[in-house]
Formats: structure tokens, sequence, C-alpha cells
């Protein structure tokens, strides 16, 4: 006998915002299985307005609105018991981000929360991510966003150090993290990582996703330093419309892939990490995991 439950994550990005649905199976004796539903992502760049303005614009509050609303209704369509609502850098640092929320909770009838780089790398920890970690090995875990990257550096599948730089995709499209971010960052890898061998990564994040797609590997395989230097490069030739024309990349995505493949790159040659592993988790599974275990 099987007992299905539906729950739901909304992840308020600064590139994206997204809707994740996951049909959770129970069975007497078993694990639950967490089995996508259904998933649906909006290209509404929160970030360009809350990084280079310090607000969000009216046109996109609108756009959100509308995105909120179709969220609930597509809840309501499959049914979903629980939700929760998350949003990250760019409602954070917006200043009108607070009432915006609250536009949204009178326009849409959804809850959204705000919260904090560490709040968020916590909730993509309750992901199947503690399921990956081989005992004998050291990983630095990388989630790149539109303007925050969360390091977590684990070892012996335990969390040793954690911190949330604020240098993200959108950002370096808009020339906003300076050297010393830049510094920060290398020094805080260096120092975190100095006293550990064989460092390997995992990425996550919707850029390393799609380049992990792109390369046709097999989803325990990693992926090399060689080969992310070489797509850098080789992405980096192409236009925005040859990225887009060519390789069938969306508008969105399109842009932002390269400073994220800079910051992977970055990463891995700090900490000395030859390979990256993308096991394609994210903030909506970690949401609706923490939800399920009563983690949030």
């Amino acid at each position: 006998m099987i007992s299905i439950k539906k729950y739901a994550a909304i992840d308020i990005g600064s590139n994206a915002m997204r809707l994740l649905v996951v049909n959770i199976v129970e069975q007497e004796g078993k694990d639950p299985q967490f089995n996508k539903s259904a998933l649906v992502r909006v290209p509404i760049r929160l970030g360009q307005d809350a990084f280079t303005v310090g607000e969000i614009s009216e046109e996109n509050i609108s756009r959100m609105c509308d995105a909120m609303k179709a969220f609930n209704l597509l809840m309501k369509v499959h049914k979903v018991e629980a939700y929760r609502a998350f949003a990250t850098s760019a409602m954070r640092e917006a200043y009108n981000g607070k009432e915006v929320a609250a536009l949204i909770k009178k326009r849409a009838d959804l809850k959204i929360e705000i919260i904090d780089g560490k709040k968020e790398a916590a909730i993509i920890a309750s992901t199947d991510l503690m399921h990956l970690l081989e005992k004998d090995q050291n990983y630095l875990f990388v989630d790149v966003g539109g303007g925050s990257t969360e390091f977590t550096l684990f070892s012996n599948g335990k969390i040793v150090n954690s911190r949330s730089f604020k240098a993200g995709t959108v950002r370096l499209l808009n020339n906003m993290v300076c050297d010393v971010v830049w510094n920060e960052i290398e020094k805080w890898i260096k120092t975190n990582t100095e006293d550990f061998e064989d460092i390997a990564l995992i990425g996550s994040g919707g850029n390393i996703n799609k380049l992990f797609k792109m390369s046709g590997k097999t989803q325990e395989k990693p992926l090399s330093y060689m080969y992310m230097n070489s797509q850098y490069t080789f992405l980096d030739s192409l236009t925005y419309e040859q990225r887009i024309s060519e390789l069938g990349l969306n508008p969105d995505r399109a842009d932002v892939i390269i400073p994220a493949i800079r910051i992977y790159l970055n990463a891995m040659k700090w900490s000395g990490a030859r390979q990256i592993y993308v096991p394609k988790i994210g903030l909506s599974d970690g949401i609706v995991k923490a939800m399920y275990y009563g983690n949030i």
C-alpha cells in the first residue's frame, strides 16, 4: 500500500523564478521517493533591477504578480498540499523587496519568505547531497546564482565550513564584482582547503546543469577542469546571438553561462580540484525535502 503527497517549492532567484511540484511516494518499510511532477521556469531577471538600481521595477513587479498567480493556479490544478516560496539575493537587496512580497501576498495569495545566503545553503544541503558524498572524499560544494555564490566544504560527509559571497552571474554581467570580492573568495577557498587533499567540486545551479547536459555525460561522471576551460573558451568565442541560434541556449541563459563557468573554474583552480560533479540539485529540491523532513 502506498500513499502520495504533493508538495511544491517556489524559488525566486536573481535570474529566474521556478515552481517545482513533487510527488512524494510513501511505502511502509521503504524510504520515500521524491518524483518531479512539474517544473515551470519564468525568466524574470530581478537581479538586473536590484543590483543596478536598488529596487524592483514596476514592470517586473507586475510580471512577478502574474507569474505567482499562475503558480498558484498550477498548484491548485496539481492538488498541492503544502508549499514554501523563498526569495534570495535580488529580493533581499532591493529596498522594496518586502513591499513586493506583501503585494504578491495580496494579489496572488502566496506568501514569500526572503532568506539569507546561509539559510539558502542549508536548504540545498537538505537534498540528496549527503547521500552522494563519499566518506573518504573531500568536496567543495559551489552553488552559483544570479546574485551570490555559496561555498560549502565537506569532509568525511560533514560540513567543515561555509560562506556566501556577493558574486553571482547577473552581478558579473553588470561589472559589479570588484577585485576585492574575488580576492576574498580566493583567500577563503585556499585557507579552508589547504589542509585537505584530493578535493573535488560539486556544482549546483542552472548554468552548470546546462553545461553538463551539453557534455552528454552520464550523471555519475564528473567534468574535468580541462573540459570546463575549453568550454569557457569556446562559448566566449561566440557572440550572444550565436549561442542562442547555434547552440539553442535560452536568451536568459546565453549571457550568464560564461560568468558562471568563470566562478566554477576559479573555485577549481584555488582549491586544486581537477573534477566537478553535477548531481542536478538546487534550492527547489531542497525546499521540498526540508519541508517533508521538518527541517524548515
